[in-house]
């Protein structure tokens, strides 16, 4: 936390603002705030002033052992987000993005581990939590390679910024059996589609993804996937449809975040180790049409439905 936002704290307490008021005003979630406060309050008569929390944060970090490295406050934050089920991948992704902190995932990885060696619950917040751990050697994938695909690294710059509707994520999300979704997220809005596959087949995930692509025709300009071999027919999309297809660094999941976030939406309704043969093509639109009225924070509370057919 910087000194400017340390002014902004102590100004909105001064005219006795809630802390959620607070958290609002200097974008930081509550929890953050609670603490910056708590840490920072003058001993002798408990008010927070901008100046002397500098100062308490500034000889917390000089007689730190680890001082150069990964702060306390900065741990606090990689926590703050795991326990809203970020993947250590996104974390250390979104973090580097905003510039906020350089640390790698297995980094995070490693800092999980060993507080649940302590008796600690970080593990918890991470969706393979109940997985057995093992080791974490550098490995290939072992799914079919396929040669000549467009990589993440020559997408348009305007993809990335999110400056235009058209850009799409796709994915496929598995149940029990071999039946499973498709998923489809436009990255500026979050505006999601949901198609029922019979298999998680080259040929099943063309026919669907054809079929998500042409309800909206010019609004899907581009489309970034992984490296499954269900996309393996990414050619023949592109052909009948126009739209480019782009595929991720593979093991980077950050670099699909829209996706992963909206894959973790539809857990809540299509739960891990569950059979999806009884899901249909209008349970996946009236699960897709829920997703799309929520509003969303980033979207300033408005709704992915309404973003996306605003233009």
């Amino acid at each position: 936390m910087g000194q400017k936002e340390r002014y902004e704290i102590a100004a909105q307490r001064g005219a006795r603002k809630k802390m959620e008021e607070i958290a609002a005003k200097v974008g930081r979630h509550r929890s953050t705030i609670y603490r910056e406060v708590a840490r920072n309050r003058s001993e002798y008569d408990g008010k927070y002033r901008a100046e002397r929390a500098q100062e308490m944060t500034r000889g917390r970090r000089s007689r730190s052992r680890r001082n150069g490295r990964i702060s306390q406050e900065q741990w606090k934050r990689v926590e703050e987000l795991l326990s809203q089920q970020w993947s250590p991948e996104q974390i250390s992704g979104d973090l580097k993005r905003r510039k906020e902190m350089k640390i790698s995932h297995e980094r995070i990885y490693q800092y999980v581990w060993a507080d649940k060696g302590k008796g600690g619950r970080l593990y918890e917040h991470l969706r393979g939590a109940r997985k057995q751990r093992r080791k974490r050697y550098a490995s290939k994938d072992s799914r079919g390679r396929l040669g000549g695909k467009r990589a993440i690294t020559e997408r348009p710059t305007v993809v990335e910024k999110r400056k235009r509707i058209g850009d799409w994520e796709i994915d496929t999300v598995m149940g029990r059996g071999k039946d499973c979704i498709l998923t489809i997220v436009e990255r500026k809005t979050g505006y999601v589609q949901i198609g029922k596959l019979a298999a998680r087949t080259s040929e099943e995930t063309q026919r669907v993804s054809l079929k998500l692509i042409r309800r909206h025709g010019a609004k899907v300009k581009t489309i970034t996937a992984d490296n499954g071999t269900e996309f393996h027919g990414y050619r023949r999309i592109e052909k009948r449809s126009g739209v480019k297809f782009y595929f991720a660094t593979p093991h980077h999941a950050w670099e699909r975040g829209t996706n992963e976030n909206t894959n973790g939406l539809i857990r809540q309704y299509l739960p891990k180790r569950q059979s999806m043969a009884s899901v249909t093509q209008a349970l996946c639109d009236n699960l897709a049409l829920k997703l799309n009225l929520r509003p969303r924070k980033r979207l300033r509370f408005k709704n992915p439905y309404e973003c996306f057919f605003k233009s």
